[in-house]
């Protein structure tokens, strides 16, 4: 087992936001620099991308060669709940900040960054060259940071990829998962969306590594909200920064084959015995809102919320709204 390495002492209290955006962020970097950053030409160190995106509570656990970044975070005395977060396809998370400040005066967070996205980014073998990330990966992943820090009972919350290794773990250790709560989560047969399923496509496998435009990841973001309006300067240019890191987008570019979701056997989800709570943005375009209610059909006991004006990507577009629904679920009283 790992032992967890702290990076920092615990965050100030003051200090809401990871370091990056705690200052004015511009939306490219100026120059000649910035060309170079708008084509996607340019790799950005990782000692550099920590250095902007890190927390005060950061810690990393060796794993596969590699490093696996998480942050563990809490402001109570005697927190309510342990709550774990797991982000989707190419976020990391930051994308939890927002809920993360609102509940953590009362719940204990663990957030990890999935490989081969946000600070732990692609994984090297032995021969130096990024590993391919599976579901079995992201499975050991999670299944290292829970015995790392001794995590036996816990709610698991998922967005996306990270929805399905939030039903997942439920289905593969019971007596770990006290609640699950399920955000616009994958897991049923779709369409890759297309900003994905472009890396199917030999020619942009081959160039994504090299030169990818950074309007390109912007478009995708903007595609994952319900109102795109609401996608901050600092938003866009984490998502492109963390993209742009070193060794990531060749990891992507391996992993994307891999994501056959058509092969992910959901019969399980019926044999659930956990409390469930589905929320879901009526308008994500990259998972059809009639998934949420399919995973609220399968998941005896389920309860699904719906939110009329979010997209993909609720828990990002509007905190207040997620925190609020995640909070009154994690305080309803449980079967003993």
């Amino acid at each position: 087992m790992s032992a967890p390495i702290p990076v920092r002492g615990p965050r100030d209290n003051r200090e809401d936001d990871p370091v990056s955006e705690r200052r004015p962020v511009e939306l490219r970097p100026a120059g000649i620099a910035g060309f170079a950053y708008e084509l996607g030409l340019r790799e950005i160190p990782r000692d550099e991308i920590e250095r902007r995106y890190r927390y005060p509570q950061s810690g990393w656990l060796n794993f596969r060669h590699g490093r696996l970044h998480y942050v563990n975070e809490c402001e109570a005395a005697s927190p309510s709940h342990t709550v774990v977060l797991l982000h989707g396809f190419s976020a990391s998370v930051h994308t939890w900040d927002g809920v993360s400040a609102l509940l953590r005066q009362s719940c204990r967070f663990i957030r990890l960054d999935l490989p081969p996205f946000g600070l732990t980014g692609a994984l090297p073998s032995v021969e130096g060259r990024a590993q391919r990330v599976d579901l079995e990966v992201l499975r050991e992943a999670l299944d290292t940071v829970l015995d790392a820090l001794a995590l036996e009972r816990v709610t698991v919350v998922g967005n996306s990829l990270g929805g399905l290794l939030a039903w997942d773990l439920a289905v593969r250790r019971p007596t770990v998962v006290e609640r699950l709560v399920l955000v616009d989560a994958a897991g049923f047969p779709m369409h890759l969306p297309a900003a994905i399923k472009l890396l199917d496509n030999p020619v942009a496998r081959w160039l994504s590594p090299r030169l990818q435009p950074a309007a390109a990841i912007r478009a995708a973001v903007r595609d994952c909200y319900g109102d795109a309006s609401r996608v901050t300067t600092a938003t866009y240019r984490r998502y492109t920064d963390l993209t742009f890191a070193a060794g990531t987008r060749a990891a992507i570019v391996s992993m994307v084959p891999g994501l056959d979701l058509s092969a992910i056997d959901t019969r399980p989800l019926s044999a659930l015995q956990v409390p469930t709570l589905v929320l879901w943005g009526a308008k994500d375009r990259w998972i059809p809102p009639s998934h949420g209610r399919q995973f609220a059909k399968a998941i005896p006991g389920a309860r699904l919320v719906m939110f009329e004006t979010l997209g993909h990507i609720p828990m990002e577009e509007d905190p207040a709204s997620v925190a609020q629904a995640l909070l009154a679920f994690l305080n309803e009283p449980t079967l003993p």
